[in-house]
Formats: C-alpha cells, structure tokens, sequence
C-alpha cells in the first residue's frame, strides 16, 4: 500500500519495519525525514515531482512511502471494551479517517467494518485520520448481523444512529455499548436495524435531513463518552 504526505510518513516512524520502500521528491527539503530514512537504512529512490504526481491521488508534499498492507484486528479481541464503533456499509474513506480520528481522540480503540460494499483501510483512510490509525483496531467482518449478535451474547446494548429514534440525549447508555453508525446513502441497513436494541436520532432545526456520516458519528460518540465518563 502506498502513503503519501510528511505527518502520515512521521507517523510511521513509530513501526519503521512496515517501510519497504520510500520515493522522495528531489525538491524535498525537510532534512529530518530524509535524515531518518538513511539512519534505518530505508531503500529510498529520488524522484521528479511531477513523476510522482501519478503515484497517488492527491497531495504527496514530495514523499511517497509503500508500506505492510493494513492488518487488520479479529473483532472477538473488541469483546472487552466498552464502547466499539460498527460502521454499516460506509463508502467515502474520508468520512471513515474522520470517524477513526474521533474514536481516537474520545479513547475509543475498537472499530469493526463489514468485508462487502464498504470502505476499507486505504492511503486516503491513513491520511485522513491524521495518524489516528496507529492507535485504534479495526476489524472486518463477513457478516454484521452474526456480529451484533456475538455482542449481544457477551452484555452489549446495540444503539444504532437513525431517523425517527430516540432522541441521543435522552438515552441513558448501558453499560457495554455497541453504537451502529450507518452509510451515506442509504443509513443502517434494514436487518442490521432490526437487530438494534435502540435507535437514536440527532435533532435536526435546518432544512437538510440529513447530517454527514462523520458528524453524526462524532456526535453520538461523545454523548456515549460524556455520560459514561460523568458515571
């Protein structure tokens, strides 16, 4: 996989083996990087711009690196948190390196995707989450509804984010929660809804319906956080 941009590269350095190869622009100036990438004997090659420029979609501020392909965690391990993020079917990777760097930063490491029709681990994910991804797992599953079921069976409560629910602050939150956050498009799918214990809904005063798959996300999250860290 490759990866591209100066704080993505400079979160890297915390798993150096994962760098196989790195592409540098011969205007690269930033002294620091190129200095750590000859101290760890890192197989570099240096580049015209503009060359690069057809390596990745997007800006690579002169540095390109191909690294291990995601690995990605078994969602059974997520069994003791207590609050795991299900994403349903999310397609932009934008919004999912945003939902990442939220869970980051409200203490949630747990994020399970499903296997079919939906985002995965991709360089836009990585740099999006503006170094997130290093610090929260993400499993991917084959079947979401057999997964909900698994944390049903081990005391979770399933709150899946909708339309004509309940509204999200008027919830007191159980104890171990698994919060379903849906797609774009088309919201929680119909059987995964049907397998929620609660749906929860975000007022909304505008002339829009809809709110962004993100901020919906990084609404109820810290709603989920607050109460829990106010207990």
């Amino acid at each position: 996989m490759k990866v591209f941009g100066k704080n993505v590269f400079n979160e890297l350095k915390e798993n150096v083996k994962s760098i196989k190869k790195v592409y540098i622009a011969k205007n690269f100036t930033d002294k620091e990087i190129i200095k750590f990438i000859q101290d760890n004997k890192i197989s570099y090659a240096v580049m015209d711009a503009h060359k690069m420029d057809g390596m990745v979609e997007g800006r690579h501020q002169g540095i390109i690196a191909v690294i291990d392909d995601y690995e990605y965690s078994d969602y059974r391990d997520m069994l003791n948190d207590n609050i795991v993020v299900m994403l349903d079917h999310l397609e932009d990777p934008h919004n999912f390196g945003a939902i990442i760097r939220t869970c980051e930063a409200a203490g949630i490491k747990s994020i399970i995707i499903p296997k079919d029709r939906s985002v995965s681990v991709t360089s836009t994910v990585m740099k999006t989450s503006a170094g997130a991804l290093e610090h929260v797992d993400i499993a991917m599953v084959n079947n979401l509804v057999n997964v909900i079921d698994d944390f049903k069976d081990n005391g979770y409560f399933v709150y899946a984010a909708d339309m004509d629910g309940t509204n999200y602050k008027q919830v007191s939150y159980a104890d171990k929660v698994l919060l379903v956050i849906g797609s774009e498009g088309n919201g929680i799918g119909r059987l995964v809804k049907k397998n929620c214990d609660e749906i929860l809904s975000i007022p909304q005063f505008g002339h829009v319906n809809s709110l962004n798959a993100s901020v919906a996300a990084g609404i109820t999250i810290y709603e989920v956080v607050r109460q829990k860290n106010e207990e």
